[in-house]
């Protein structure tokens, strides 16, 4: 005792300035309520019912204990966050029907207040249910959008072209960032080389520096093309019959099919070229949605397919021009990686599951809805099952690239978009592919009907950039064909560690040591009355 005595008066001066810096503290973080956001709103169709997310947009954990949450309806009881209810900065936090006791109207609001159940802290109104949720585009800080999909909990799901939605019938597309490559595009084929219907594009890259073949399709005629470079330009091949392209026909040698995109069924051609086709050209008036594999080895001015898909029962009915559009291959080991989600099953994806399907699955994107669709192809059975579906958020999907190198899946819209494009990765939560980001088209780009897009090899990376390419159905100006880049890696920017004082610990190490001090005075109080 004699110890404590001796430092009490130290320990008061110590528990004063800890009892300050907590008081300092908490009077923060009621300042930073106004960093907490009406973030996510789903008024119809949700999970278990209804429900609100909130978000803080600031740098440091805000206790919103005692927040009061109500819809547009002043009769209805305000519901309370409970007590010793912490945010974290950057985390979100859901209000749930079933306790905030009330549904969300068509046309409605969810107003957030103050611990005084009169100050507004945020609020969103709508004039309509969404078709999926209101989310603020992006978290925090952005205009209120429809968005891709619901994301309770997690980062708002832009996708790339969510619609500002103050009212049912805004159709602004939301901004899109900035090129992740070169501003500057150029046109890289020989002028009037292609009169128009270039469509689909696809990249084999030779394994060195040295440039590889650059694989395109043209819808009609439907015709497919080995483009290689000159050292100015990329040109038809003239070797083994591809000069004036090769001639596309059905597995019977009949027909004239509508390419409109290619990929290779594997990491290079003698895995065989994939076609999607919304018809056939011989019968432009019927839809005909199917995914053909060519051999490209044969020789001959036309290839025959050696297998036809033909998907049209399965998907959504569209007319005969506005079917599939693009194909791009995604091998089974990124898929299995991230426990890519079966949808067909409920499970995670197990290629053991079908036969006879490769090494991989198969993308397709229709361009009547805007969406795209997984398959697995038997190439000696013939059948087909679908994996998966992918809202992209496009009005229509005109060209899509799997990036091997960085695992990004690319969906490319064309001028009906303002030429965006998304990158979609397998999300660590839901499992499925969600748009992580949408770029506006290249500054230098016109804004163009381009369908086809590939990207180049890694190997082909010069400071930080690899070649990219673009197909335009148009032929605007007399050009099919144009370049830019991208980048050779995803750069992610680290969140940044906020230091935040333990309110906790601090307020039980004020309360120890006031303690101390008081016992101390007490004592000192005694031995005077003593004296």
């Amino acid at each position: 005792m004699k110890k404590i005595a001796r430092y009490a008066p130290k320990l008061g001066a110590l528990a004063l300035l800890l009892t300050t810096l907590t008081v300092f503290n908490t009077s923060v973080a009621s300042a930073a309520v106004s960093d907490i956001k009406v973030n996510e709103v789903e008024s119809s169709g949700g999970s278990p019912g209804d429900w609100v997310e909130l978000y803080n947009s600031g740098s440091a954990p805000v206790d919103i204990s005692g927040l009061k949450f109500l819809d547009n309806d002043n009769t209805h009881t305000q519901y309370s966050i409970p007590a010793s209810t912490t945010l974290a900065a950057g985390a979100f936090y859901t209000i749930e029907e079933a306790a905030f006791g009330f549904g969300l109207g068509s046309a409605d609001s969810a107003r957030l207040f103050a611990t005084d159940g009169t100050t507004i802290v945020d609020s969103y109104s709508w004039t309509a249910h969404a078709t999926t949720t209101y989310g603020r585009c992006p978290d925090g800080s952005g205009s209120f959008a429809t968005t891709t999909a619901s994301t309770k909990n997690a980062a708002n799901n832009c996708g790339a072209s969510a619609t500002t939605t103050t009212t049912s019938t805004t159709t602004t597309l939301v901004p899109g960032l900035t090129w992740p490559g070169d501003a500057a595009v150029q046109t890289v084929d020989v002028a009037n080389t292609f009169s128009s219907n270039m469509s689909g594009l696809d990249y084999e890259g030779s394994g060195t520096a040295t440039p590889g073949v650059l694989w395109a399709t043209r819808n009609g005629p439907g015709a497919m093309f080995r483009m290689v470079y000159n050292g100015a330009n990329w040109v038809p091949d003239t070797t083994n019959d591809w000069g004036s392209g090769k001639l596309l026909r059905y597995t019977d040698g009949t027909g004239d099919v509508d390419a409109e995109g290619v990929t290779m069924g594997g990491t290079a051609s003698t895995d065989g070229l994939y076609v999607s086709s919304e018809r056939n050209n011989s019968a432009n008036t019927v839809s005909r949605n199917s995914v053909l594999r060519y051999d490209v080895s044969a020789a001959g001015s036309t290839l025959t397919a050696t297998n036809e898909w033909n998907l049209t029962a399965d998907l959504p009915v569209n007319t005969a021009n506005t079917g599939l559009e693009t194909i791009s291959w995604i091998p089974d080991s990124y898929l299995t990686a991230q426990g890519f989600l079966d949808e067909s099953t409920g499970s995670t994806y197990n290629p053991a599951n079908y036969a006879n399907h490769g090494a991989g699955l198969f993308i397709v994107g229709v361009e009547a809805t805007g969406k795209l669709y997984v398959y697995a192809l038997d190439t000696v059975g013939g059948g087909f099952t679908r994996i998966a579906t992918i809202n992209s958020g496009f009005i229509g999907v005109m060209g899509t690239e799997f990036d091997q190198d960085l695992n990004n899946l690319w969906v490319v819209c064309d001028d009906g978009c303002a030429g965006r494009s998304a990158v979609f990765n397998v999300d660590a939560v839901t499992k499925k592919f969600t748009s992580t980001n949408m770029y506006e088209r290249p500054a230098s780009m016109p804004n163009i009907n381009n369908e086809g897009f590939a990207i180049a090899a890694a190997t082909e990376c010069v400071n930080n950039r690899k070649p990219a390419f673009w197909a335009d159905d148009a032929n605007t100006a007399g050009y099919s064909l144009r370049s830019g880049n991208v980048p050779c890696s995803n750069t992610v920017l680290p969140t940044p560690v906020v230091p935040e004082f333990p309110l906790g610990a601090l307020s039980a190490a004020a309360f120890t040591l006031l303690a101390l001090g008081a016992l101390w005075v007490l004592r000192r109080r005694n031995s005077a009355v003593a004296a």
